[in-house]
């Protein structure tokens, strides 16, 4: 049998470079104090041995894990059903990956999942989390804050005013919505309903403040025309079968995101109703593989979820390594969206 062939060690580089091994580890631990000359010897000596630093020792001497968590706070069925979902992810990844970090995705299955999460982060696995899909009563906030890891959150957390200390990135959820009424209304739609995902997520709640916002101006608001649902499809037929039992000379329907879409425009075919003539439909979100199954096509208010994902990754990060004294933390990021208008409004 043929012997083993044994793994390039950092005295080799640095044997290699003909720097001390000291100047070799602080080069490929990303330590400063180096003069460029030396960096570019040690570097290429890493690539000319083949060099792959031992993540356990490198840790001790960087206390960085090069591993950051995702914590979704959404059953598993949910998330890989919801193409959002896999958007955010992707835009994340991407980012992590071209860090040289770990993504390790991390899921609330129920409210037991949380100590088990807060445990693990914790435990020093990884060198900070970022958390998305949260509930108003959601305990994990608190949990994660007691880690002492820092944390980016996607979307406006609900104990949020804008002066919290909290990092997020979001989309502009309420001024969406305004535009997506206010195209409706500009359609001559005076019967503007609105079906809402689940209202203890701060992006269904501002949804609806938009909504409330243009149909409190047009002097037209009715309680009526506003349905609760869940952002799901299933939740989405539900809520349109109550809404036109409850009113059916409805005109126009803003529907919280795009799968609740679906289900409004699988519920109108089947009462008969045509779209856009007898009633017109926008979603939220622009999740193509979404867009893509609607007939007709759906107009829809557009977020770049996987920038959302890439920002939130980004701001972790350069909080991560923020080293300077006196430098700000990063701030929060709230992106601009755009009505995408095609044949359903």
């Amino acid at each position: 049998m043929s012997e083993a062939v044994s793994r390039p060690t950092l005295e080799a580089v640095a044997a290699r470079a003909g720097v001390s091994r000291a100047t070799a580890s602080r080069v490929v631990n990303g330590g400063d104090g180096v003069r460029e000359p030396l960096v570019e010897r040690v570097r290429r000596a890493v690539e000319e041995l083949g060099y792959v630093p031992n993540q356990a020792a490198r840790s001790l001497v960087t206390r960085r894990h090069d591993a950051i968590a995702v914590v979704i706070a959404e059953p598993e069925t949910r998330i890989f059903t919801d193409p959002f979902f896999a958007l955010q992810l992707r835009g994340i990844s991407k980012e992590l990956t071209a860090h040289d970090n770990q993504l390790v995705l991390l899921l609330t299955e129920g409210r037991d999942d949380h100590a088990r999460v807060a445990r693990y982060l914790t435990g020093g696995h990884v060198d900070g989390a970022l958390v998305f899909s949260l509930h108003l009563d959601d305990p994990l906030p608190g949990l994660i804050d007691g880690s002492g890891v820092p944390v980016v959150f996607g979307g406006r957390p609900g104990w949020s005013d804008g002066g919290d200390s909290a990092v997020y990135v979001d989309c502009d959820n309420r001024g969406g919505a305004r535009d997506a009424v206010r195209h409706l209304a500009g359609l001559g739609r005076t019967r503007i309903a609105h079906i809402t995902g689940p209202l203890d997520q701060t992006s269904a709640a501002d949804r609806l403040q938009g909504y409330r916002d243009v149909m409190d101006a047009l002097g037209e608001s009715d309680p009526q025309l506003v349905v609760a649902s869940d952002f799901t499809p299933a939740g989405g037929e539900h809520a349109m079968g109550e809404l036109l039992d409850r009113r059916p000379d409805v005109d126009a329907v803003f529907a919280a995101n795009d799968l609740t879409a679906l289900g409004v425009l699988r519920v109108l075919r089947e009462r008969g109703r045509r779209v856009p003539e007898d009633v017109a439909v926008i979603g939220f979100d622009d999740v193509l593989p979404v867009t893509e199954r609607s007939e007709p096509a759906l107009t829809t208010v557009r977020q770049d979820i996987e920038e959302m994902g890439r920002l939130m990754a980004r701001l972790l990060l350069t909080s991560l390594n923020r080293t300077a004294p006196g430098t700000d933390p990063p701030s929060s990021v709230v992106l601009p969206t755009t009505l995408v208008r095609r044949a359903t409004a």
